[in-house]
Order: C-alpha cells, then structure tokens, then sequence
C-alpha cells in the first residue's frame, strides 16, 4: 500500500485544499486539486509498469528511451471520479476507457451499493487502474471489481483513492483475493456512523458537481 501524504510533497498542498471549507466553496478549483492529485498518484503508479527500450529520432540523431510497453485502462466510479480519472488520464493519454456508475442505498441501518452503469473494454493482459476519490466502506470498489472482472484477466490490478478510511482498506484485503495495489493519497482516521470518511472532505460528488437531490 502506498500512501502519497506519508512524505512531504506538494500533494500534501492538493490535499489540504480539498479539505478547507472555505476553499471547497470553489468548484472549480475543487476539481482541479482533484485532477492534480491524480496526475500526481498517476506518476508513481507509472514508476511500476513495464518498460522497453525505444530507438527515437530526434532532429539530430537517433537515441534509445525506456516507453511503457502495458496498454493501461482506467475506470472511474462515476461521478466524483471524473476530475480524479481526468488526472489520470492527461498522463496515461494513450489509455483506453471504462466507467462504473455507483450509488449508495440506504435501506433501514444497512447500507448497500448499486451498480447502475458500467462499460468496459477487454482487459485480458492490460493493466487495471480504478480510480475513486474516496474510499470509504470498500463496497463499491470491491464490486466494481468483480464486475470488472467479468471482462477480462488483467496484467496488474492497481486500485487507487485519494481519501481513504481504515475500515475500506481492510474491507478490500479480506473480499479482494487476487493480488492488487493500493494507491492512497492519504489515509484518514475513521468512518462515522454515517459511513463518511473522517476527517475527510464531505461529499467528492456534491463538492465537485452541485448537490443531488
């Protein structure tokens, strides 16, 4: 597991403005902290893929290079994903594409996870990366992935939050039972009884988009 804000880095900067109350009142720049966080966690996701030596041709002369060899797909957990997965994608710009559209429902105490939507190409060989800002039970992303799944054998699997709270972390270890990574950009303290992520941020959804009724 690897956890961006263990060590001081401008993200740390991202994170804190994606906190603040009063920032958070700027949409605009929500979803941009959002978007940068991600290309940050994109380059250190990046720094585990397979490379391969290149022969470029500059202006000048030939010279070799280490390029990717993975074709890389991302999925972003509709909504509050978009900025986060934009992020992502201004890195891995070559990658193809998939979306999963999750809901919270709410039936008495029980709290459960709709999969209304989800598209998804091939991943027979590629390298998964599902991104979500907050992870906070683990449910819609364990779900995600087993829905995922029925669309291929990936490469590497590398799951991705930008918040996160322990109880989602230890949710996707004991349900998750193929090997997978986990990419933080902070861990926080814990969820409360609403199963929010404290401290967190509130609602990524809400914050980046306007509240839904």
């Amino acid at each position: 597991m690897f956890i961006l804000s263990q060590q001081p880095s401008i993200a740390n900067q991202f994170l804190a403005e994606l906190r603040d109350k009063q920032i958070q009142k700027d949409r605009m720049r929500f979803r941009k902290n959002l978007e940068r966080l991600g290309e940050v966690l994109a380059f250190e996701v990046s720094k585990t893929l397979s490379y391969q030596k290149k022969e470029i041709q500059t202006p000048l002369e030939q010279m070799e290079m280490q390029l990717t060899s993975d074709q890389v797909v991302l999925v972003a957990v509709l909504r509050a994903a978009l900025p986060f997965y934009q992020g992502f994608l201004n890195f891995f710009d070559q990658a193809e594409s998939g979306f999963i559209g999750a809901f919270r429902e709410e039936s008495g105490a029980e709290l459960t996870v709709n999969l209304g939507y989800h598209a998804s190409p091939n991943l027979d060989n590629k390298v998964l990366i599902l991104v979500d800002p907050m992870l906070a039970t683990g449910q819609s992303c364990v779900e995600s992935l087993q829905t995922l799944l029925k669309h291929g054998t990936p490469k590497a699997i590398h799951l991705v939050a930008a918040f996160a709270a322990p109880e989602g972390v230890e949710h996707l270890k004991k349900s998750i039972t193929i090997p997978f990574s986990l990419w933080l950009g902070t861990l926080d303290e814990k969820l409360n009884s609403l199963s929010y992520i404290v401290p967190g941020l509130g609602d990524a959804g809400d914050l980046a988009f306007g509240e839904k009724i």
